[in-house]
Order: structure tokens, then C-alpha cells, then sequence
């Protein structure tokens, strides 16, 4: 982990940072571009924000520029026109991490944003660990609006109990207790489109080589052709023998409304499910739907943010500033995160005001090891997750684990992810 006593000294100790500083709190007024992927269901929580900036600076027109398509495929696509063409938006939503660092930090298109960490007190606000997905030495790169966990599984608790089983905490208890559930003519496992494959991959990989192996992969210490990353395939193969055959047709919503109504047993998702269930289909946690962490993974929390950077050209650089105050405040991250199924970036927000989902996650966040998210670009910089996702799509045609583990080698050591 990093620590960030050299940013809080080069805060402290430079003029122009400071300078810079003064120059941000200039009047604002005009147009703010959002640019996100919150629509539809996780569309309420966005406009909790917006509504909380407007009431802030009356004299901004927000501009919600919103595109469909979860976990933002078709958002990043539109972002790297607009960006390579010179067209920033005023703010973006991106991922934390190598999303955001290893696609346009590194070339140059973000804007540091340490002084205003300093000047909103954000060093004490945020929690240490969180600032290794914000940040490189030479600067911190975004603003996160909450913690997503990537590790959970779904389920509907009267169901089990009608189908005669239990949640399980491995992948063989889940393997065991699947051909009793196709019996009954239940889905053990509900997909959704490629992006949802990968995720459900990263919980399989992560319960299969440990926190320690799994972090290798992304150094480039372990190799995606070694026997233990090949097994990873193989059980994920075995897997996906239990899931929709319909899988690639369905968003990640409709995935879990298989849960719902009773179609399928479970569902692993990010906690954004559970947004949905209880604010969308008014399903509430326990009595409801329940919950565990993915087989092989109790004590380990697959972490990924969402956050906002200030692009180098934003249209209106002061407005997307105040835009950013806003979600980094309090009184932001509370408005939001209730709404979105997420838990507050922050370490002081109260959480009363949180569903004992999301209290439960919180408690988790402080007390599990924290290892990245792959599908959600917290290990894995853009150029590799585009491959990789064409990687996933011929596994999920031919099952091949060999050839999945050598092509995945060739896109990490094209993506700069392996030596």
C-alpha cells in the first residue's frame, strides 16, 4: 500500500498548488456536462446528486448525458471518441483505478487534483487504502463517490428452502447442489451479457488462487498460462454448465430478476443488485433476499469505486470543481449511496441511513482484505479489459481453458500487464 505523506506534503508546501487552489473557487455559472452510465434503475441515485448541486449552485444548468449499458461498455466507447477527439465532457463517471489511471492518466488527460483533496479535507475524509486506486506518485486523479463490493451472491431464502438447499460457501458445494436444482427445473446460476461472464470470473478466479495469487495476476508475477490459472478456466467452464443458455440477451437486471421470481437459485453481482432489488422492485434485504460472499471468497471484499476526474479541457472547468465538492461532501455521498446500493467512500457517513445490506457491506469494506475488481477496471487498464472481453466471448463458445489462459497471456503482455 501507499501512503500519502509525500502528497500531503507537496499540499502543504507548494504555492502553486495553493494558487491553484483560489483559482477553483471562482463563480460558477452556465452548463455542467455529466457524462455517465447511470440510467434507467441506477438513474434515482444520479439524480439524488444532481438535484443536491443544483439546490448548491442555482445558477448551473446540468446537462445529464447519460448512455445505457451496464458496466458502462457502451459509455467508455463514447468517451474515448469525445476525449481522442478533443470533445471532453465537463465531468465523467470512471472507474477507479487502472480504468482511469492507465487510460488517461498515462496520456496525459487528467487534471491533478491534490490541492482540492487538501483544501475539502479529504485526506481524513477518504480511508487510506482508498487513495491506491485514486492516485500515482505524481498526482490524485479523481473523486470517489462510493465503494462497490463485486463478491456477492444472491439468493431468495424461501426459495432455497422450497428447492431443499443452502446457500453455498465453494464452488464444489455449488457444483454438488446444482444438478438437485436442474432437477427441478431451476437455473442454478443466472448470466447476463459478456461483462456479467467476467464478472462472475473474477470471483471464480479469486476463490480458486487466493487474495495473494489473484494480485498476481495483475503485476505480472503470476502467468495466465500457469496450471493454477488454467484450473481457474476449468472450474469457470463447469460453472457455466448450470447457467442460462440465454445469458448473452440479458442485461444484468434481468439476470437478477431470474433470482426474483424464482427462475433461477442464484446470482452473483455487485451490491448495485442490491440497489435495484430494494429501490426498483422493492425486495428488502432479509426479508426479501439474502446474501453471502461468493463461494470461496468469505473474509475478502473485491472492491471497485466509482468516481469523477476533472479532463484537461473541460468546457466549464469551474463548475465540474463544484461538481466535485459536491459528490465528495457528506452530505453528497449520503444523498447517493442509499439509493445506489453502494457504501460512502467516505469514513464518516451515518450509517442509519443505510439498509442492513449495505451496513453489513460497510462492516465487511472495514474488517475483509480488499483485493481490485477486474471487470469493474480497478486492476486492469482499458486496452486489456476490451481483449480480454473478446477472450471471454470465444470461452463462452467453446470452453476451450488452455486456449482462454494463452490468449489471455497474449493481451496481458500487450496491454503492458505482463513481462
Amino acid at each position: 500500500m501507499k501512503t500519502l505523506k509525500w502528497l500531503k506534503a507537496a499540499t502543504i508546501c507548494t504555492a502553486l498548488i495553493l494558487t491553484l487552489g483560489t483559482i477553483a473557487s471562482a463563480a460558477v455559472g452556465g452548463e455542467l456536462e455529466i457524462f455517465s452510465w447511470w440510467a434507467g434503475d441506477e438513474g434515482p441515485a444520479l439524480e439524488a446528486l444532481i438535484e443536491l448541486y443544483e439546490s448548491k449552485y442555482p445558477e448551473v444548468t446540468v446537462i445529464n448525458a447519460t448512455v445505457t449499458g451496464g458496466s458502462g461498455v457502451n459509455a467508455k466507447a463514447v468517451l474515448k471518441t469525445r476525449m481522442l477527439g478533443g470533445d471532453p465532457p465537463d465531468a465523467f463517471q470512471v472507474h477507479a483505478g487502472q480504468e482511469l489511471i492507465g487510460t488517461w492518466v498515462v496520456a496525459e488527460r487528467m487534471e491533478d487534483l491534490t490541492w482540492l483533496f487538501e483544501e475539502e479535507g479529504w485526506f481524513e475524509a477518504f480511508p487510506n487504502d482508498l487513495f491506491d486506486l485514486l492516485s500515482t506518485e505524481e498526482g490524485i486523479w479523481s473523486v470517489p463517490v462510493n465503494i462497490h463490493r463485486s463478491n456477492v451472491l444472491y439468493f431468495i431464502p424461501e426459495n432455497l428452502e422450497a428447492w431443499g438447499v443452502e446457500a453455498p460457501d465453494t464452488w464444489d458445494a455449488f457444483l454438488e447442489i446444482a444438478p438437485k436444482l436442474v432437477d427441478q427445473g431451476v437455473i442454478p446460476m443466472s448470466l447476463g451479457e459478456n461483462w456479467t461472464a467476467t464478472h462472475l470470473w473474477e470471483s471464480v478466479a479469486l476463490s480458486e488462487l487466493g487474495p495473494d495469487k489473484y494480485g498476481d495476476l495483475w503485476n505480472g508475477e503470476l502467468a495466465w498460462t500457469s496450471p493454477e490459472v488454467i484450473q481457474v478456466w476449468e472450474l469457470f467452464g463447469d460453472i457455466l454448465e448450470y447457467t442460462n443458455p440465454d445469458a448473452p440477451s440479458l442485461s444484468w437486471q434481468q439476470a437478477t430478476d431470474m433470482v426474483v421470481e424464482g427462475q433461477a437459485a442464484f446470482n452473483i453481482m455487485g451490491d448495485w443488485a442490491s440497489g435495484y432489488m430494494s429501490v426498483t422492485l422493492n425486495v428488502q434485504p432479509i426479508t426479501g433476499y439474502g446474501w453471502a460472499a461468493s463461494p470461496g471468497t468469505e473474509g475478502i471484499f473485491i472492491a471497485l469505486s466509482d468516481s469523477f476526474g476533472l479532463p484537461v479541457g473541460s468546457p466549464n472547468r469551474d463548475n465540474t470543481i463544484a461538481w466535485l465538492k459536491t459528490i465528495g461532501g457528506l452530505d453528497g455521498q449520503d444523498a447517493f449511496n442509499p439509493l445506489k446500493g453502494s457504501i460512502s467512500a467516505r469514513v464518516d457517513s451515518d450509517l442509519s441511513k443505510y439498509d442492513v445490506y449495505l451496513q453489513s457491506a460497510a462492516s465487511d469494506y472495514q474488517t475483509g482484505q480488499i483485493v481490485g475488481s477486474l471487470a469493474h477496471g480497478v486492476v486492469a487498464n482499458e486496452r486489456f479489459m476490451n481483449d480480454f472481453a473478446t477472450v471471454m466471448d470465444i470461452f463462452l463458445a467453446n470452453k476451450d481453458a488452455r486456449a482462454a489462459a494463452n490468449a489471455a497471456h497474449i493481451v496481458a503482455i500487450q496491454s503492458g500487464m505482463a513481462k
